[in-house]
Order: structure tokens, then C-alpha cells, then sequence
């Protein structure tokens, strides 16, 4: 039976890692040869410059498009706010950035279906744009703390032929993936051993969709665990294979990767209580609401 399981296993890891390992670099590269066309500073100008409504829209767009962690979120964040982008646009990237890449989309996709993928998307971007507005019409802005960022300077120049944007985004991809690979084969690794040893009746008993306190149970118990939503996805796909609910796995995505407690200590020092409480809800918010309509799709 053990050897059996094991196996079970370790195919299941090896799929997964390949898969995630091809698309992870595939995604990354375009990110890159976007990232080499429009620069951090033109979105910034862009957003700073727009009616409320329209920066956030771009806020979120620009959250979408980095393939940032939640604490790597911080630094663009501070950037943000010196250089005069409205605050509910920088709010909108706050909320989606760590939630909503090509990557994870793309993982998504593959993994839970194109149906799962779009609400994911649809929610997360949504929220971060109504909630980012709200927060903002609610007077929010005024419980940022002042913060200084010291910004460095840089008299290189790089070249801009269509060569070496590919090459620099070829670099920028594999980087990126040495960077995370730890956390991916982790991913991978939980989840083959859930999908090898872990008996289906208890993840199903436990976090079902018959049980209703599963979602919010989940989404709580993601804000401490401060795991990449690449890394959660595939632990999530074999949790929903056990039985798990689409809507829980969901819950336990959106809440470690959007409040990790490493992010909330950064954001401690940005801002002040009232606002740090908000986002912490915010996340759990779009959370819960993403897991319950996730399993009335799914039903």
C-alpha cells in the first residue's frame, strides 16, 4: 500500500513540476517583453494623471501585469504613493498585484478550468477597483503614515533593439523562475503527497462543499500560512482531487498570497491601523466571495 501511494506520488510531482516549470518561464518571458515596452514610471505617469475611476482600472491593470509576491508589492506601492499616483489607484495595485498575474491565471487555467480561471479574475479585478474607490470616497487616504523612499539612480543605458529586449526578457524569466523554483517544487511536493497518502474522506468531511464554514475557514488560515499563489495552486488542485471544495481551495489562495502576515508587518509601516485593519478584510472579503461562487459554478 505504502509503495503504491509513493508512487502515486511521485508521478503526480513529476507532472506537475514540468508542467508548472514550462509554463511558469513561457509566462514570464512575455511579461518581460511587455515590462521591456512599457516601463514602471510610464504607468505610473499614466495613472497619476487620470480621473479616479480610470486609475484605478490602470492600478489594477498594472497589478495584473507583475509578477510580484505580496511583500515584493510593497517597495512599488511606497513608489506609488511618492510620486503622487491617487491613492485609490495605488490601493487597486496593492489588492491585485500578488493575486492576479499571467502566471497564476495561466496555472488556473490549466489546473481548475477557464471557468474557475475567469471568476478568479473577474472577482479579484473587480474588487480591487469598487473597494479601492470605497476606501478612497470613505476618506481612507488620510490613514497613510509619511514614508520617504530613497531612490536610486542609474546613468546606464540599455540598448533597445528588439534583440536585446528579447534577451534581457529571456533573463528577466529565468531569473525569476531561479527565484521561485524553491517555492513551486514545494507546491508540487505537498501537493503529490496529498494526492498520494491523504485520505479523500477527511479533506471532503473537513472542507467539502457541504460544509458552509469551509471558505471563510480557509480563507483565514490562509493570511498565516504566507504562501505564493503559485505555490498554493498546485497543493490546491490535489485538495480539491481529495474532495476539497473549488470554492475553499480558492479561499485559501486569495488569503495567503493577498495577506500574508510578512506583507502585513510592511504595511504596518505605511499604514495606519483603520487602514491596515480595512485591507486585511478587503482580502478576506474577496476571498470568501470568490470561494462561494466558485462552488455555485462548479455545482
Amino acid at each position: 500500500m505504502f509503495w503504491n501511494n509513493l508512487s502515486v506520488a511521485v508521478n503526480y510531482f513529476i507532472e506537475i513540476a514540468i508542467e508548472l516549470t514550462v509554463l511558469f518561464i513561457g509566462i514570464t518571458f512575455l511579461v518581460g517583453l511587455i515590462q521591456e515596452y512599457v516601463s514602471d514610471e510610464t504607468i505610473k505617469k499614466a495613472m497619476g494623471g487620470q480621473h479616479k475611476v480610470v486609475g484605478s482600472i490602470l492600478g489594477a491593470g498594472f497589478g495584473a501585469l507583475t509578477p510580484f509576491c505580496s511583500c515584493s508589492t510593497i517597495p512599488m506601492l511606497l513608489g506609488m504613493l511618492n510620486a503622487g499616483v491617487p491613492f485609490a489607484a495605488a490601493m487597486a495595485f496593492l489588492f491585485s498585484s500578488p493575486l492576479l498575474n499571467p502566471v497564476i491565471i495561466s496555472l488556473l487555467v490549466i489546473l481548475l478550468g477557464w471557468k474557475v480561471a475567469s471568476l478568479y479574475f473577474t472577482v479579484t479585478f473587480v474588487a480591487a477597483i469598487i473597494i479601492s474607490l470605497l476606501l478612497d470616497w470613505l476618506g481612507f487616504a488620510s490613514q497613510v503614515k509619511s514614508a520617504a523612499v530613497i531612490r536610486g539612480s542609474c546613468d546606464c543605458k540599455q540598448a533597445t533593439d528588439a534583440k536585446s529586449r528579447v534577451q534581457r526578457s529571456a533573463r528577466f524569466a529565468f531569473s525569476l523562475f531561479r527565484q521561485l523554483m524553491p517555492y513551486l517544487l514545494i507546491g508540487a511536493g505537498i501537493g503529490a503527497f496529498i494526492h498520494g497518502f491523504v485520505p479523500t474522506d477527511i479533506v471532503s468531511r473537513l472542507a467539502g462543499p457541504d460544509n458552509p464554514l469551509a471558505i471563510p475557514m480557509a480563507a483565514i488560515v490562509g493570511i498565516p500560512l504566507y504562501i505564493r499563489a503559485e505555490t498554493m495552486i498546485p497543493i490546491g488542485l490535489a485538495l480539491i482531487e481529495k474532495g476539497m471544495s473549488v470554492g475553499a481551495a480558492l479561499g485559501l489562495v486569495i488569503g495567503g498570497a493577498g495577506a500574508s502576515i510578512p506583507e502585513l508587518a510592511l504595511l504596518s509601516a505605511i499604514f495606519k491601523k483603520r487602514l491596515l485593519s480595512a485591507f486585511v478584510v478587503t482580502i478576506l472579503v474577496i476571498a470568501v466571495t470568490a470561494g462561494y461562487l466558485a462552488n455555485l459554478l462548479t455545482l
